[in-house]
């Protein structure tokens, strides 16, 4: 039997595992560097599996019996997950076996299983990937109603939520934030010590998001394309989009481009139906849930893409994945003005006024025009996600974390010279024609069989370690 540093259970509510990305990034990383893994999380139509062993993750799911839209289902919802995540939890520990719990929020319940088993001697790890109390006011302005009357209810489980993300606080020994915002609010908000918080942003895996060639008959016959990527849910601001496509359409007289909108969600039924009863339709596409492999598709053909998600104290401090999964295709990008968008994305994106959907659907149309700028933004996107912002990168926050619970897990260091071994044990078997490194914008091309041009390229690149970007070990095309 393999030994392992040690064991590790995530749970997640919000997404299936593998769909959930950040998820999956991380436990494909802890396996990488020692340590079992096991994941717990609710079904989807493609990930309908009780139990499955995926790339040697234990992965655990239980069916949600609801699809939770007001505040009754969703009481309903968390407290059915709740119980059937601590029923999955007793069997991991049995048959797989745990030392460290590392809940996912939304929502922030499982901090009481948490504690349950740190009686056990069990750790227990916060990944903050939202802010629950802000989601809430950003659904439910603030519990209030549509006339800004009190709702009562709404507003009592507002304060719970505010309880909730207390006690997640101070029962984790460690928490993991999506972003320096969101790291403020730990120590700030659920007195953490800054040192117990780390900053793991949701880098794109640059292994899995690659582009491919422009397909003009996804345009629909139109010169562009716009595109929308991610979850559709109440609060971020797929309904502005659409006002801003019909202003577009018949404000601006625009009607050379197509309107892509690529995912599902809670709310991408209502959404196509506005879109419809607004008769969009013969200009406005939604995908639902892609495979990868038209993701990159769609994004790889986008002359522009688009983050609507309107302010708010969620949006303003929440880093939005879309806009860094944009970036990794050199795309510019259309969103409204919120600091974490700015933060993401830098020079890669032009900022719009707030909630203002005639400025969108005005700044889209002259980036549009505007072929050079969009491609000196592009380039700095791709650039900012190459050197700084991938999954290479921002992955060494969650390392450092899991190394503080076990220092004997591999280290970053061995971690390469597995990598290495493999490229060498790969050419000596002609598995590879040639291996591509990226380095500040460098290539460097090793030729099959070279041994030593490969180790002294790659001492090199080591020495870089901090700006290197790997590529997967492709066999490439003479």
């Amino acid at each position: 039997m393999k030994a392992f540093a040690g064991k590790v259970l995530i749970i997640v509510q919000n997404l299936p595992v593998p769909f959930d990305r950040r998820v999956w990034l991380e436990a494909k990383t802890l396996r990488d560097h020692g340590l079992h893994v096991s994941v717990i999380s609710p079904k989807s139509r493609e990930h309908f599996k009780s139990h499955e062993v995926i790339e040697g993750i234990s992965v655990y799911r239980y069916a949600m019996p609801i699809q939770a839209e007001g505040v009754l289902s969703y009481l309903f919802e968390f407290a059915y997950s709740w119980m059937m995540t601590a029923l999955l939890s007793l069997k991991v520990l049995l048959r797989d076996g745990f030392d460290v719990i590392q809940a996912c929020n939304p929502p922030d319940t499982y901090w009481l299983l948490g504690m349950l088993y740190k009686l056990g001697g069990k750790t227990f790890i916060f990944d903050h990937h939202d802010l629950s109390p802000e989601m809430f006011d950003s659904k439910y302005a603030g519990g209030k109603d549509a006339g800004g009357k009190d709702a009562g209810g709404k507003r009592l489980l507002r304060t719970i939520l505010v309880w909730l993300e207390k006690m997640t606080f101070k029962t984790a020994k460690i928490v993991m934030s999506t972003n320096d915002s969101y790291k403020e609010i730990a120590v700030n908000r659920g007195h953490k010590n800054p040192q117990d918080v780390y900053v793991v942003r949701t880098g794109p895996d640059l292994n899995r998001l690659k582009s491919v060639p422009v397909e003009p008959q996804l345009k629909n016959g139109k010169p562009f394309m716009v595109c929308y990527l991610g979850e559709m849910c109440p609060q971020d601001g797929v309904d502005l989009l659409i006002e801003s496509i019909e202003y577009y359409l018949h404000g601006l007289q625009r009607l050379d481009t197509h309107f892509v909108l690529v995912g599902g969600g809670p709310a991408m039924p209502l959404m196509k139906e506005l879109a419809e009863s607004k008769g969009l339709q013969d200009h406005v596409q939604f995908t639902g849930r892609v495979s990868d492999q038209d993701l990159c598709r769609y994004l790889s053909s986008a002359d522009v893409c688009v983050d609507p998600d309107p302010w708010s104290e969620w949006s303003n401090h929440s880093t939005m994945n879309k806009m860094l999964e944009y970036m990794t295709f050199g795309k510019p990008i259309i969103a409204y003005d919120l600091e974490e968008h700015r933060n993401s994305a830098g020079r890669a994106a032009v900022y719009v006024k707030p909630n203002d959907t005639r400025l969108f659907a005005k700044a889209v149309s002259r980036l549009l025009d505007d072929p050079s700028e969009r491609k000196l933004m592009g380039h700095f996107g791709s650039a900012r996600i190459r050197g700084q912002l991938s999954w290479a990168h921002t992955q060494k926050a969650l390392l450092a974390a899991y190394h503080r619970l076990f220092p004997t897990m591999m280290s970053a260091d061995d971690a390469e010279q597995n990598i290495l071994d493999l490229v060498l044990s790969r050419i000596q078997t002609n598995a590879v024609d040639d291996l591509v490194y990226h380095m500040d914008s460098s290539l460097y091309f090793v030729n099959a069989g070279d041994e030593d041009q490969l180790l002294l390229i790659t001492e090199k690149l080591l020495q870089y370690d901090d700006q290197l970007t790997r590529s997967p070990l492709n066999s490439l095309d003479e």
